[in-house]
């Protein structure tokens, strides 16, 4: 049984649950772990990233999203979390070559999944998510050889990442899709048809940048007010919005900080009144947004 302490540690549980692929429950507040390698005190102090994971671990996060393109990550979870709690569920991705183009010739697909697999120490990676859809490859053959490396076991999960509605409905005539992973914020909801589109088939969606790699803070507007009102600060208030926005949105905050961690895991305990959310409407509006 869980202590009231560890309750109160964890504020990722406060943010729900959502069941991917109808097997695996996480709760919907994640951790991004592109920025760990990027830790700028790493060089002097190694420990820093790998205590940054355990104490979003600590914290109730239970579904970390990384990538064979994000440099050391992962091999930083390995370091910090393995063996791993039976709870944790580690998302990867896999399709990105030099330069940061997509690179879908299945060769490469089942190279970036194998590595990932050697090292996150893992023999199966629950969630592996195809980086980008690559336009020179035909369709049916990148998916082909997600679907061998699922058929094989080393893939339990599939999902894709910078797809529009389009691509998504095309993705799934070939594979079963369980999240989708696109940029989405309170300043960009260019995404808001795959949103909607994710909302009525039950698949999670992952937003990347979600306070916009640090753009949308510093605000006059209503994001400052609102964090005002709150006691909070604007990046709260921003993770806590897409919490809001739709019960299958999966935030995933990074940080190479652990004051900042804790700041946006407690997003989570973050309660929008009716006038808050009409509030930050209006600014989306008015700045030219896409309505939410």
């Amino acid at each position: 049984m869980t202590s009231g302490r560890e309750e109160a540690s964890a504020p990722a549980r406060a943010s729900g649950t959502f069941v991917i692929g109808g097997e695996l429950s996480v709760h919907r507040l994640g951790f991004g772990a592109m920025r760990l390698p990027g830790v700028r005190v790493e060089s002097r102090n190694p420990s820093a990233a790998r205590e940054i994971l355990r104490e979003a671990v600590r914290f109730g996060v239970d579904l970390i999203d990384t990538a064979q393109a994000y440099g050391r990550s992962e091999e930083m979870i390995a370091e910090a979390l393995h063996p791993y709690p039976e709870e944790l569920v580690i998302a990867t991705k896999g399709g990105l070559g030099r330069g940061g183009l997509p690179d879908g010739r299945p060769e490469r697909l089942r190279a970036d999944c194998e590595g990932s697999l050697r090292r996150l120490r893992l023999d199966t990676i629950d969630l592996w998510q195809l980086h980008r859809i690559d336009p020179e490859i035909p369709l049916e053959d990148q998916f082909g050889a997600i679907r061998n490396l699922r058929d094989e076991g080393k893939i339990r999960f599939v999902g894709v990442s910078e797809v529009s509605l389009a691509e998504l409905d095309r993705a799934r005539q070939l594979i079963d899709v369980v999240t989708v992973q696109n940029r989405f914020n309170l300043g960009d909801q260019a995404a808001d048809d795959v949103l909607r589109a994710c909302e009525e088939e039950g698949i999670g969606f992952i937003p990347w940048a979600p306070i916009a790699m640090g753009h949308l803070l510093g605000s006059p507007g209503a994001l400052g007010s609102v964090a005002a009102r709150h006691g909070a600060t604007q990046a709260q208030i921003a993770v806590a919005w897409l919490l809001d926005r739709s019960p299958v949105v999966l935030p995933i905050p990074g940080t190479g900080s652990l004051e900042h961690l804790r700041e946006n895991l407690n997003a989570a305990l973050i309660e929008f009144s009716e006038n808050d959310l009409l509030d930050l409407e209006r600014d989306a509006k008015q700045s030219g947004r896409p309505p939410l």
